[in-house]
């Protein structure tokens, strides 16, 4: 990579920076612009490295000489910056393909529309818990390059969403972890799933017959593409509905078979609960059997894990009426998840920036399982639309203290509030985990 001299980056929060850093100390020349205000804690690290950056605009003239440009994954390809450099050739990649080359560490990587964040957290739970030397980077944790440039692990669980999977290009997973594929940000890709698919399936881009490709055979999207792919990468299927794959369920028990040695769990003594909460344990398993982790291991680390904040999350109980917090559920599979794992009458609140999102598929589970539903979000119109008739009591609601009144008096005892929005979070909130926090705030000033 010695002919690389200047190496422009995009993008100035967590992964903008860390990548920065990292090509910083591999001797580049660097220069990072952000169209917005880089916040104070990130604007020290360029500092502290004598970076040279910007803010608050995109500088043609010192983007534009860059032979290489590292793109942060909320900058989309409308951008007119990135127009001008995909028009001039110039490669654009993301911080994990960046990173990927200076670290020969095993990489277990995951991706999927849902379930990412709790199958890494998981698993990098496990391994620490197995006293492995591992790192949780990508889209939760510490940035991949920050730590690759700054630390020294043997390991890295690695989160990857469809858009640091757009950038990559010649990194290779050791374990690759898809878990599920469901119609998300299309917006983003033209409106057209397939795009979609095309790039998470980015994941096993490089795979060998050395390395391992974990998969839910239960989604029809996943089998369907892989019919049209050739890989000679291990295939290690798991599945909630057939008995033929790696893991599978049988009486009640999670079984993982691999290379012919059963391990099995009681899905009783799982910390998880939910369906979709079985398929994420399911794919935990299966990579600490393939890492060797000793089964004592994986079973305490499948019972004790505390699960992640914003997805499911219990927040209080007041006046017998149930608070959860499901920020992170930012597309209407996740949404479905979570409606379908309410035992109680729920007052939903719903709503944010809408991402081609079809509430059709919601429609059978909010007749059976919601009272009422709290709008939040500047456009409501598609949500009230979709559910209008289906639902006895639709309210609008532009703050998450409005919302969360709303919602208390609402629900009754024995109910439950449960913030699962189905959207992006930028009409209204930073992002998911503000409005995550905010809604926690809200509910403990009740």
């Amino acid at each position: 990579m010695t002919d690389i001299k200047r190496i422009v980056v995009l993008g100035g929060a967590e992964s903008g920076v860390g990548a920065a850093v990292l090509a910083k100390l591999k001797g580049f020349e660097v220069f990072l612009s952000d169209s917005g205000i880089i916040r104070g804690k990130y604007k020290e690290v360029l500092e502290a490295y004598d970076i040279d950056f910007e803010e608050g605009k995109h500088t043609s003239n010192k983007i534009m000489d860059a032979a290489e440009v590292i793109k942060s994954p909320g900058i989309s390809e409308k951008v007119e910056i990135v127009k001008s450099l995909r028009d001039k050739k110039i490669p654009i990649i993301s911080e994990i393909e960046f990173a990927g080359r200076y670290t020969t560490a095993k990489k277990i990587c995951i991706t999927g529309s849902n379930g990412k964040t709790t199958t890494a957290t998981l698993i990098h739970h496990m391994m620490k818990k197995a006293g492995m030397n591992v790192g949780l980077a990508g889209n939760v944790g510490e940035s991949f390059a920050m730590q690759v440039a700054t630390q020294n692990y043997d390991y890295y669980v690695i989160e990857l969403s469809s858009f640091q999977l757009d950038g990559m290009f010649d990194f290779t997973a050791d374990i690759a972890i898809l878990l599920n594929i469901t119609p998300d940000h299309l917006d983003r890709y033209d409106y057209e799933l397939q795009n979609y698919v095309d790039s998470k399936f980015r994941i096993i881009n490089n795979l060998n017959q050395d390395n391992f490709f974990i998969f839910c055979s239960d989604d029809d999207i996943t089998i369907k593409e892989l019919e049209k792919i050739v890989t000679t990468a291990q295939k290690l299927p798991f599945s909630i509905k057939t008995a033929t794959t790696t893991a599978f369920i049988e009486n009640n028990y999670m079984n993982i078979n691999y290379r012919g040695d059963d391990f099995t769990i009681s899905l009783d003594e799982l910390s998880l609960r939910g369906k979709h909460n079985i398929y994420n344990s399911m794919a935990a398993g299966i990579a600490g059997r393939v890492l060797d982790i000793r089964k004592d291991i994986i079973r305490e680390s499948l019972i004790d894990f505390q699960g992640v904040e914003h997805r499911l999350e219990h927040v209080l109980k007041i006046h017998d009426v149930d608070f959860i917090n499901d920020s992170k559920a930012t597309n209407i599979n996740s949404a479905w998840y979570a409606l379908e794992s309410m035992s109680t009458p729920t007052v939903w609140i719903v709503g944010g920036q809408d991402k081609g999102n079809d509430y059709a598929e919601l429609a059978e589970l909010v007749k059976q399982k919601v009272k009422a539903i709290v709008c939040l979000g500047i456009d409501n119109s598609k949500i009230i639309k979709a559910f209008d008739g289906l639902v006895p009591t639709i309210i609008e609601t532009k703050s998450m203290n409005e919302a969360v009144k709303n919602c208390y008096k609402l629900a009754k005892k024995g109910e439950t509030v449960l913030l699962s929005p189905a959207c992006a979070s930028f009409d209204l909130f930073e992002n998911y985990e503000d409005r995550g926090s905010q809604f926690k705030e809200c509910v403990r000033e009740l």
